[in-house]
This record gives C-alpha cells, structure tokens and sequence, in this order.
C-alpha cells in the first residue's frame, strides 16, 4: 500500500489532506504533539514512518492567528524551521527514501502590493516578522541536499474550506452585519480552495521533473471590497458595515490577533502551475464560495 506522511497533519488541511488520500487507497501517517499519533520527539518512530513512504509533507506551524509578542513570534518561527530540520534529517537516515517531500510555505513572503501581481520569477519578496518566518522557513527545507527526494515547497495563499480556517470568522462578520469593507477594501486577497490545494499536490507527485517554489493560489486574486461583496451576495445578506483601519487595531488587540491578516495586500498569481499545465478547479471566487457554503448551511 502507497504511504503517505502527513507531518503537522490534525490541522484544517491536515485533516482534509488525510481524508483524501485514505478515500485514494493511501495509508496515512500523522506527526503532530497531540496523542495518538508520531510524536515530534520520537526520531526513531519519524525515520520508520518516513522509510518507503510515497510522499511526505509538511504542513506544522504555530498558527499565526494570534498577537506577535516575544513568545508567540519564537514559537511561530520555532514551529515552522524545526519541523522542517527534523524531517530533513530524518530522510537522511533513510535507505528508501520518500520521491517527494512537499513543505509548506507562504505568499505573505512577498511585498505588501496593490501595484502589481507577484509571480516566483518576478515576485518581490518583502521585510517584516511575518517574511523574516517565511524566508527562514524556505531556508530550512532548502539546506538539505537530497538525491534521491525531489523537494517542493508551496507558498500557499489563504486557504478556503469548509471546516474552518478563515471562513468560520468570515461568516460571522457577515451575519452580524459587519461584512462591509475592512480597511481601505483595495488590499489584494489571494485565496485557494482547499479542493485545488489537494489537487496541486496530486499534481505536483505526478510531474517527476517539478521541484522548487510553487505559488498556491488561484489565478484570480480579488480585492478586499470584491472579497465581502461575493460574501455578503452568496449567504445573501445585503448590509455590510464598513470596518475602518482603527476599529480594526482595536478588535485585534481584543481578540488577539494581528491587522496584518486582513490588511496586508497579497497579489499572487500561480505563474509556474499554470505553465506547467494545471487546471483549477475553482478559479473564481464566486463559484468557490457558493460551493463551500452550499455544503456548510
């Protein structure tokens, strides 16, 4: 049976990820702190799993949804590169290792844009905690030389299900009349639907001669203000107020998060999956949203 190691895996992702491959004929193995599967500590258990697997990857990491104080930010940094130095060196100790290893990463390491789309071959990466994370994230998985696994890592865009992520949150604000604007409303959203996350990785363990920096997301970025108009159209709400940029910091500060979430700009276009010939499934935020919401109402 076709193995495959889902490391970080009883996330919103994960979770799917794990579905989809066991309805494929896969055996699933996790890695993760909570009980019952491979813990992180283990290396001995992480090399036997990793040994004859199909593919491995990597999806651990504090989530970024909370305030960037001291602890959270070693955490978030913490949680991303060692992962990512205990896999490596896991598949070194391997006699068969896995043919693909699969990392994630982030679009938020390119600039804050509203000018232009970034693409890998002329995207340009931008300063901050949260691309200071994602560059030391990609240095990680890249310092390993492996001979025998090819390596791809995904800078993913926000990813759309719906389990979770950021939909539960969308929602809300919408039905209780919050869904306007937030900020000025011209700040890219790229977004993925969790559906064409999978299937890029389907992809991507296809196409034997890929390897490198793949943007997830789809073709088709939109725009804050479009964003929560196709929101507010699909669950059929006609009144959003609009939530300016101090409201904001001040409701960040109260829930414990960061601004930076829905405030920064991402423009970023899958240059590279569409040249190599992949085909969404869902594209346009519309029909995305009707689908998700069509089977979580």
């Amino acid at each position: 049976m076709r193995r495959v190691i889902l490391a970080g895996g009883t996330g919103f992702v994960g979770t799917y990820f794990e579905e989809r491959f066991k309805n494929l004929g896969y055996e699933v193995k996790i890695i993760s702190r909570q009980e019952g599967h491979i813990s992180w500590e283990s290396h001995t258990e992480i090399v036997e799993a990793i040994e004859n697997s199909d593919i491995l990857i990597n999806l651990a990491g504090k989530s970024v949804n909370c305030r960037y104080n001291d602890k959270n930010k070693e955490e978030i940094l913490k949680s991303r590169t060692e992962t990512t130095r205990i896999l490596g060196n896991a598949i070194l100790e391997c006699n068969n290792p896995p043919l693909l290893w699969i990392n994630s990463s982030t679009a938020t390491i390119y600039r804050h844009a509203e000018d232009r789309p970034m693409t890998e071959e002329n995207g340009e990466i931008g300063s901050g905690f949260s691309v200071d994370v994602a560059k030391e994230w990609e240095r990680a998985f890249f310092t390993f030389e492996l001979l025998h696994t090819r390596q791809v890592a995904l800078r993913i865009a926000i990813v759309l299900g719906e389990n979770g992520g950021v939909m539960t949150p969308f929602k809300n604000l919408v039905k209780f009349g919050l869904g306007g604007v937030q900020g000025s409303g011209n700040q890219r959203f790229s977004w993925i639907h969790i559906e064409d996350l999978f299937n890029i990785v389907l992809f991507l363990r296809e196409k034997e001669e890929l390897s490198g920096v793949f943007n997830c997301s789809s073709p088709y970025p939109v725009t804050n203000r479009e964003l929560m108009n196709h929101l507010r159209q699909a669950m059929n709400i006609k009144v959003g107020l609009p939530s300016p940029k101090w409201m904001l910091e001040m409701g960040a500060m109260f829930i414990k998060t960061e601004t930076e979430l829905i405030l920064k700009s991402r423009w970023v276009i899958p240059e590279r999956l569409e040249r190599e010939g992949y085909k969404f499934k869902f594209d346009k935020i519309d029909a995305a949203l009707e689908h998700i919401l069509a089977r979580t109402d």
